[in-house]
């Protein structure tokens, strides 16, 4: 009986390290599924994204009103100044904070031994919590190395969950500088990913280490004018399903197997936007949308463009 039982228990371990059957059998509120990261965590495949939100008290309100629709999953940042709400929010929401992801990311002037340290224990503070269930290093530029350092001794204290890599698609030299310096390898990688840049390159290199995708700007951002909203094809699947063009472009993501993190306040938006998982797309509908691929970012900004801005 106990060797059945151990054994059992190996096949279900196994059958866990399956991404396919962790998407199928854990599920958040409002039945979004969770992928596993290499690190063995498992994580709400669909969130908010609070880049731009007016200011720190709307934010607080966006992620209520996203918390109260089923979404589980929230990414913030020091540099977007709405910790503090993304926080309050968390607290107030009355729900039990490990059912709760919380990503946020340091800003380049944070990078350095020690000098790190001290910005995550700061960026707990902000958001008056224990822990942070994914740590960023915000854009590959300066010390960043020295901050991954810091952020695998935060991994080992339990201040940290898991450790990722945002914007770190800018070119080889700086993920090859990452993953060559890193004892924990990054669980996430997160980039600009939508169905006009598919991304292909950055993706199987993200493969072929187990890392993550997460995609921010996914329905194309303000500075692509709405250029995937009115997009034709996109347009006559959403009508073929009864969906909105943003609905099918992020169950778009979700069938490709992206973490996505959509950014809105307006609340009638931040429910549209989780309302894509009572329907299916059809693999020709899938065809139709890698079709769309020009790899076209709407989000340009060169690494020396980066430095400038944050004064380095």
């Amino acid at each position: 009986m106990k060797k059945r039982i151990i054994t059992g228990l190996m096949v279900l371990a196994s059958m866990i390290s399956s991404t396919s059957f962790a998407q199928d059998i854990y599920k958040t509120a409002a039945n979004v599924p969770m992928v596993q990261l290499n690190n063995g965590i498992l994580m709400p495949q669909f969130g908010l994204g609070t880049f731009l939100q007016p200011s720190d008290s709307v934010c607080e309100q966006s992620c209520l009103t996203a918390l109260k629709a089923g979404y589980r999953h929230i990414d913030t940042a020091h540099a977007y100044n709405d910790e503090a709400g993304v926080g309050r929010a968390v607290k107030e929401s009355g729900i039990p904070r490990e059912e709760i992801w919380v990503t946020s990311k340091l800003w380049p002037n944070e990078y350095g031994e020690g000098k790190t340290a001290q910005a995550i224990d700061a960026m707990l503070e902000r958001m008056q919590l224990d822990y942070i269930d994914l740590l960023y290093v915000h854009q590959p530029v300066g010390d960043f190395v020295g901050a991954w350092k810091d952020m695998e001794k935060a991994v080992a204290a339990g201040k940290v969950r898991a450790l990722g890599i945002s914007n770190f698609d800018a070119n080889d030299e700086v993920f090859n500088r990452i993953m060559e310096a890193a004892t924990i390898k990054p669980a996430v990688l997160q980039m600009e990913c939508h169905p006009y840049a598919q991304r292909l390159a950055v993706r199987e290199k993200a493969k072929t280490h187990n890392i993550q995708v997460e995609c921010w700007f996914p329905l194309g951002g303000a500075m692509s004018n709405g250029a995937l909203l009115k997009d034709p094809t996109i347009m006559e699947i959403a009508k073929a399903h009864g969906k909105t063009a943003a609905q099918v472009i992020l169950r778009w993501h979700i069938q490709e197997g992206f973490s996505v993190i959509p950014g809105a306040s307006n609340p009638d938006y931040i429910k549209e936007n989780i309302d894509i998982f009572d329907f299916t797309l059809t693999d020709d509908e899938m065809a139709e949308m890698r079709g769309l691929n020009k790899e076209r970012r709407f989000f340009n900004m060169s690494l020396s463009d980066v430095e400038r801005m944050v004064g380095l």
